[in-house]
């Protein structure tokens, strides 16, 4: 596992695949104001108070218009979401402030810089957890409301996630991890071979090749061991000489996994419905029938924000209270 991450961290280190992750990903009005060619690797290496060090995640600086934002990747690779990963993101945050502030990046007087904080993970199951720290406090009474934080986080879900546009890096890698076959395998290569054609991709091409090489092939292949490779264009190669094949538990695998995503996601849409169904009588009870932009507030929340709705319900003197974070 630290080898994947490793890999995958190496590929979010270029400027390219983060421009692509966020054109293609973070469909957000902000990014279109991004002055994209200004990405710049910053520095990781502040230390918590356990003295964990957190290089292991990507920190990016970019401007926007005229202010600098932060654009903090975290990169998880375990098998299930993290329940607590909210407080996490919350926790580095205060640490990259901090680090700011020691090293008189931000002077007193001044403003801190705004983060965006994202959550790339490719697990097996789906990510359920709260996206917002908020969800995972309890309800707090009248005026203590305005004391809760309200840190959230932008998650890329790989197994979830809907294709970006064409030509993205981002969108072909995740393509890589979702058990393409043989033919879909170096069609994605080729696409890779063509967009990343240019010199100053060099470095880029062979981080492809050596995470293709070193952990996507021996997954689809079963193959180990093999030589070494510094382009793209000699994975074809390797593959036809070394008569690799994808077994045929690949085809098991692979439609086995899409089953089970496809009934998880079934389920979880369900218990949603159902949610939101309750807590709509619940609000009618109390405060009458519910206008248009309140019944379309349920029908397009989260779990955990019908979770979070309900317990507001219960000391919130007006509906608009219960739906404050939505205006």
């Amino acid at each position: 596992m630290a080898s994947h991450d490793n890999s995958y961290k190496q590929l979010f280190s270029f400027p390219s695949v983060v421009r692509d992750f966020l054109r293609g990903y973070v469909r957000e009005p902000w990014v279109a104001d991004l002055a994209l060619h200004s990405l710049t690797r910053a520095s990781g290496s502040f230390v918590a108070d356990d003295l964990r060090d957190r290089e292991d995640d990507i920190i990016w600086r970019v401007q926007l218009k005229d202010r600098i934002v932060y654009i903090y990747l975290l990169l998880e690779f375990q098998r299930s979401d993290d329940p607590w990963m909210a407080v996490r993101i919350l926790t580095y945050i205060g640490l990259l402030y901090q680090d700011l502030i020691k090293r008189g990046v931000v002077k007193r007087g001044g403003k801190l810089p705004a983060v965006f904080p994202a959550v790339i993970y490719n697990g097996d199951q789906p990510w359920r957890s709260a996206r917002q720290i908020g969800a995972l406090i309890e309800g707090t009474p009248g005026s203590l409301q305005r004391y809760r934080p309200q840190q959230a986080y932008f998650l890329l879900d790989e197994q979830a996630t809907e294709e970006a546009a064409a030509d993205n890096t981002v969108s072909d890698i995740i393509a890589f991890e979702s058990w393409p076959s043989p033919e879909q395998f170096m069609a994605i290569v080729a696409r890779l071979r063509h967009r990343l054609a240019a010199e100053e991709n060099r470095e880029l091409r062979r981080a492809l090749a050596v995470w293709l090489r070193r952990l996507v092939l021996p997954r689809l292949t079963g193959a180990e061991n093999l030589p070494p490779l510094e382009e793209l264009e000699e994975l074809e190669t390797m593959l036809t000489e070394k008569r690799l094949t994808w077994p045929e538990r690949w085809k098991e695998e692979g439609v086995q996994q899409g089953m089970q995503q496809g009934m998880q996601q079934g389920m979880q849409q369900g218990m949603q419905q159902g949610q939101a169904a309750l807590l709509q009588a619940q609000l009618e009870r109390r405060f009458g029938p519910l206008s248009e932009r309140h019944r379309s507030q349920l029908q397009g929340a989260s779990s955990d924000e019908l979770q979070q709705w309900a317990l507001r319900l219960l000391d919130a003197e007006s509906i608009d209270a219960v739906f404050a974070d939505r205006g």
